[in-house]
């Protein structure tokens, strides 16, 4: 499902509020908000505190009608972050073992890591088999930079790449890579830690620093912020959002707060503003008792946080989009693997019904609706695809070992499969 705000009864608010505010009057880019699943996670941050801010009724824009969401695109702040050598030692790639005894490198083959990041899950490639080549591939122009600096170190065996899971095929094609050319690929889906850690980016509640969380950085200047979202949508518009990318029960009161706040006050411009704000809509108790779906605890905001990001980055489009690019060039006869590491459900099920052969927008079916169906057979139950044969019977978690080294593996899902 999909809105539109380009109607004039939403563009001249918006431009009168700029020019009240002598703001500059920004472009207007398309931004689709695709149908997606509704169940996610949550991180671990300190609850925010509360300021008094005078509450009142507020009246919501017009509910755009049914077609894209046009946001303003605006690049005021610079998150390129200069990532330190020793910061990078440190970091811990996820469920590194389990991947690499899926992956499996030796000698001569080729790979693909379409998640680069900080570089851990190919240095251990690298280092693993001397004579294994890695396409590298990542959006973010930090982590693209950090490829090319490490790939001096592996003249001619590392291949960096700069774009997102939907430009894939075509930067593949103008590297002169064929189809069927990869032995292995992997893909660390969602926000890697040098984004989290790093407070000019915008990602984390426990950091405060501008309200960006766009993965691209500045590269694409013309692509909305997080801080263009919360300041240009309607109550409606923003809460449909919380509630299909964050499964936020309190979608409503909490984009209803956001509206008010900026409206009322200022356009919210960092991350502690907006989790202060999102804060507001949630009693002392609620706060206190908030808690993700595993029963740890977490800040009220995270849900919130987490919608906007996903939104911002088109992630769960682009996963799909990377999955079916990455097909064609993996090989096949049960040779080329491919491994995935997501972090909530609305990556894994995205995965889930890629290597089970069924449209990402297929509306899902319990076991029991399925067995009470006419057309049920006992092979529909495991959905067996003829494309894939899945490694592992059960997803793959993090050991507890791990969870206590790296804490942000602990909702790490590992799925893999070789390609039939």
């Amino acid at each position: 499902m999909s809105f539109t705000a380009t109607t004039p009864k939403i563009v001249v608010p918006l431009l009168c509020r700029f020019l009240i505010s002598k703001r500059p009057v920004v472009s207007w880019e398309s931004h689709s908000l695709s149908k997606a699943f509704t169940t996610g996670y949550c991180l671990h941050h300190p609850r925010g505190v509360k300021p008094k801010v005078q509450r009142s009724k507020v009246t919501g824009w017009v509910l755009p009608a049914e077609g894209s969401v046009d946001l303003p695109g605006s690049t005021t702040s610079d998150e390129r972050s200069d990532v330190r050598n020793d910061e990078i030692e440190l970091h811990h790639p996820v469920m590194l073992r389990e991947v690499m005894d899926v992956l499996k490198p030796t000698e001569n083959q080729v790979l693909l890591d379409m998640t680069f990041g900080a570089g851990g899950h190919t240095k251990a490639i690298l280092q693993s088999c001397p004579i294994a080549t890695v396409y590298a591939l990542d959006r973010d122009p930090v982590a693209h930079q950090l490829a090319v600096d490490l790939a001096e170190r592996y003249p001619s065996r590392l291949h960096p790449l700069l774009g997102r899971f939907s430009d894939l095929d075509s930067l593949l094609k103008s590297s002169h890579v064929d189809p069927n050319h990869f032995d292995g690929v992997l893909i660390d889906a969602g926000c890697s830690s040098m984004q989290f850690d790093d407070p000019r980016r915008g990602f984390a509640l426990s950091q405060d620093g501008p309200l960006d969380m766009r993965m691209d950085g500045t590269r694409l200047p013309s692509n909305p912020s997080a801080a263009d979202v919360v300041n240009s949508l309607d109550a409606e518009t923003l809460a449909r959002i919380l509630k299909t990318y964050g499964e936020e029960r309190h979608a409503r009161k909490v984009a209803s707060m956001i509206v008010e706040y900026r409206d009322k006050h200022k356009p919210i411009e960092s991350t502690q503003e907006l989790a202060t704000v999102v804060s507001l809509a949630f009693s002392h108790r609620q706060s206190e008792d908030s808690k993700d779906a595993l029963g740890r605890r977490m800040h009220v905001a995270t849900r919130t946080f987490q919608a906007l990001r996903i939104f911002v980055n088109d992630e769960l489009n682009e996963l799909n989009h990377g999955l079916h690019a990455v097909k064609p060039y993996i090989r096949g006869g049960g040779c080329g693997r491919l491994a995935v590491l997501t972090f909530h459900s609305l990556e894994d099920r995205v995965v889930k019904r890629f290597l089970q052969g069924r449209n990402v927008n297929e509306k899902g079916r319990s076991i029991h609706e399925r067995k009470n169906s006419s057309d049920w057979t006992a092979e529909e139950e495991e959905h067996k695809s003829t494309e894939w044969e899945i490694v592992h019977k059960k997803v793959l978690y993090a050991s507890d070992h791990e969870v206590s080294v790296n804490p942000r593996s602990r909702s790490a899902k590992l799925r893999a499969a070789f390609k039939l």
